[in-house]
């Protein structure tokens, strides 16, 4: 064991329960009606997933309208607007809605709000899939936010009647940092009923702030497009880590990233395999970091059930 050089590895991480199920729901799919497999947008992101997947005969799209009529189309899990089921419906797509429960949540408070009259503040990243879904639930009520900065300079048409909403990805400390600038300036502000952020993201801050005061560097196993894998960078830095930085994979890594370093810290977003994480402490063992201790704040034990028309699919097929 070389002296003084140890990992810190944060649990939870990686997977979270909708990740699970999307990408387990287009494998059952592949397996059920052979490929191709169709499915809109990344179904999660990250890279390594997506190339596996199209491996195996599933093609990505970035519209319905690029899908022959009458083929099989996956919804990814960051959920799509009312508008792209119509798009589907028109063309005689078979749709299976692999949207995490957790997203269709901010959709139905989304909906909800805006029929009984409210303006919805929706804070979020412009042009995230995510986002780009939630609004189109109630595209006339909604208004984005992205940071607290945003927040100082928004006008709203009715702050008597306001709610806000979140996008389910988001650093928890900046989301309240910017609910706190606009309830200083909108004192009717109101909170949605359950917390937008899911128990994922908020597990896997957790974990690095817990670990990130003891590290030289951070490193944040995820594709830079997943938005939960960027905001660890963020978090890691703000918890008193020295350095962060996220990678796809142990190719990315750099020598000069822990030239010095004698403590390590690692952890993934919620749409990295294990595998990715395994690959990163073994090139870090390689290079005299073989001391490896796991900090865990937190125990996952969320199951979804996969989409109901494929449940029924699967059970119609196995009947015969």
């Amino acid at each position: 064991m070389s002296e003084g050089k140890r990992v810190l590895v944060a649990a939870p991480r990686g997977y979270c329960a909708g990740v699970d199920r999307a990408i387990l729901t287009v494998e059952k799919a592949l397996d059920l009606y052979g490929a191709p497999v169709y499915v809109r947008k990344e179904i999660v992101h990250n890279k390594f997933v997506v190339e596996s997947l199209q491996e195996r005969g599933v093609i990505f799209v970035d519209e319905v309208e690029e899908v022959p009529e009458g083929s099989t189309v996956v919804f990814s899990a960051h959920g799509v607007a009312p508008i792209v089921h119509e798009e589907a419906a028109e063309r005689q797509l078979k749709t299976i809605d692999a949207t995490c429960p957790l997203v269709t949540k901010v959709h139905a408070e989304a909906r909800r709000f805006a029929n009984e009259g409210f303006d919805i503040i929706l804070i979020g990243h412009d042009g995230h899939e995510e986002v780009v879904g939630t609004t189109g639930e109630a595209p006339d009520s909604i208004t984005l936010v992205e940071d607290p900065e945003s927040a100082r300079t928004l006008e709203v048409e009715n702050p008597d009647k306001l709610i806000w909403l979140s996008q389910t990805t988001l650093s928890v400390d900046e989301t309240l940092e910017t609910v706190a600038v606009l309830k200083e300036r909108f004192p009717n502000l109101q909170s949605p009923p359950s917390d937008d952020i899911c128990y994922a993201t908020q597990n896997r801050q957790t974990a690095v702030k817990a670990m990130a005061p003891e590290c030289d560097v951070v490193i944040v196993v995820g594709s830079g497009n997943s938005s939960n894998s960027v905001r660890l960078v963020e978090v890691a830095l703000d918890a008193g880590a020295k350095t962060s930085h996220r990678v796809d994979s142990f190719r990315e890594l750099s020598e000069s990233w822990i030239d010095g370093a004698t403590t390590v810290g690692v952890t993934s977003g919620a749409s990295v395999p294990e595998l990715l994480v395994a690959e990163v402490l073994e090139w870090l063992k390689d290079r005299g970091f073989d001391s490896v201790e796991e900090i865990r704040t937190a125990e996952e034990t969320l199951m979804f059930a996969l989409p109901p028309e494929l449940r029924r699919d699967i059970k119609a097929a196995s009947a015969k």
